[in-house]
């Protein structure tokens, strides 16, 4: 994907989910990726611990990293939440490699799903 079309949907993602979840304040990297494991997790918003927010940013960082082969999907346990197995190691990526690793997944998440 070239930068600019990253740049271009990253930037139409992030406007529609501030939109919808953030009155309008733009929302973060982080911010989506929440949003992304909640939609994974698959009960819907409600407080959760600040272990299960971590829980929820793991879902979402190996579900956007999935299609490009560094985890499987591995299942769901009896409390409902998904399990992935790492099957390859990332690459040593600087900061903004690693920004832009996440956004390309988010943006083919999104493309995916369409939403």
């Amino acid at each position: 994907m070239n930068e600019k079309s990253l740049k271009e949907k990253w930037e139409d993602i992030v406007l529609n989910l501030s939109s919808q979840f953030a009155d309008g304040e733009k929302i973060g990297v982080e911010g989506v990726l929440f949003l992304i494991g909640v939609q994974e997790l698959g009960e819907g918003y409600r407080v959760f611990t600040k272990e299960e927010k971590q829980d929820i940013l793991h879902i979402a960082l190996c579900t956007i990293l999935l299609p490009f082969g560094y985890y499987t999907f591995e299942g769901i346990d009896e409390q409902g939440w998904p399990h992935f197995e790492s099957v390859k190691n990332l690459p040593p990526l600087k900061r903004g490699e690693q920004t832009r690793l996440m956004k390309e997944g988010i943006v083919l998440y999104f493309d995916k799903d369409d939403v």
